[in-house]
């Protein structure tokens, strides 16, 4: 293309706001895209949208980790299949809000849960909107048709602090105390204080929580295949060993 990548974006930005317009209801004035891999490409988008409103969600990293296991695993040791969003994932969003913060909303889970109207007045300035303090009782009655976002809709009908200490009895086994004190070592002081905590302080609330053995031989035998599944990935392998009879169409992966 003459113009290289500037004009490649600007096409895929076209396009995407073609299927939006498609979408939304007429005189709607924002259509909302969100989904945790996204920060996968976060940079790009918003190079494609520099007018567009972008809204920075900060959660307690432990929290995060305790959630990741209690709603798609059922409370079982599954964190090897979410590296991605704990490490690139985080890595990724500091970095962007650090690049644009200026254009940017940073928003505080735990904030929003103990002081949401603070919170809610707060973003709702920065959108331009008008906030109307009724609309934190009335959010179960929307219906979001996407990924991921039905648990929490069923276990609360308004907005709860269960979740701000729920993480520390899912923590609370050896192996998931000494991984997660590696993990917010992994994060560090700087980019923790980005998105609004404070290391010392969370490793001190880490390991204040009372040590219990729940769970430990079943983090044990999950962590020993996810360190398998990491360095084999066995559907690969399946998918590979469905398709033998087909030799020509098995290849490698980079």
């Amino acid at each position: 293309m003459p113009e290289g990548k500037e004009e490649y974006l600007s096409e895929v930005r076209e396009l995407v706001l073609r299927l939006y317009a498609r979408t939304a209801p007429q005189g709607v004035r924002y259509f909302l895209d969100k989904t945790p891999r996204y920060h996968l490409i976060v940079d790009d988008i918003m190079r494609l949208f520099p007018e567009s409103k972008f809204l920075f969600l900060w959660r307690n990293p432990l929290a995060v980790v305790a959630s990741n296991m209690d709603t798609w695993a059922d409370g079982r040791w599954n964190l090897y299949r979410y590296k991605v969003d704990l490490f690139n994932g985080l890595e990724n969003l500091v970095e962007a809000y650090r690049k644009h913060s200026s254009r940017a909303c940073a928003m505080n889970f735990e904030k929003l849960t103990t002081d949401p109207i603070e919170e809610c007045t707060r973003m709702f300035d920065y959108l331009e909107l008008s906030f109307d303090p009724a609309t934190l009782e009335k959010f179960s009655g929307i219906e979001l048709h996407g990924m991921g976002d039905n648990p929490g809709k069923k276990r609360y009908s308004r907005v709860s602090q269960e979740p701000l200490s729920k993480w520390k009895q899912s923590l609370a086994n050896p192996v998931r105390k000494a991984w997660s004190r590696r993990y917010l070592r992994w994060i560090g002081a700087d980019r923790l204080t980005t998105m609004g905590y404070d290391l010392d302080e969370l490793l001190v609330e880490l390991d204040s929580i009372p040590t219990s053995s729940q769970r430990l031989g079943s983090d044990l035998l999950h962590g020993g295949y996810g360190l398998i599944f990491q360095l084999l990935e066995p559907r690969i392998l399946k998918h590979k060993l469905q398709l033998l009879p087909s030799w020509h169409r098995i290849h490698t992966h980079r």
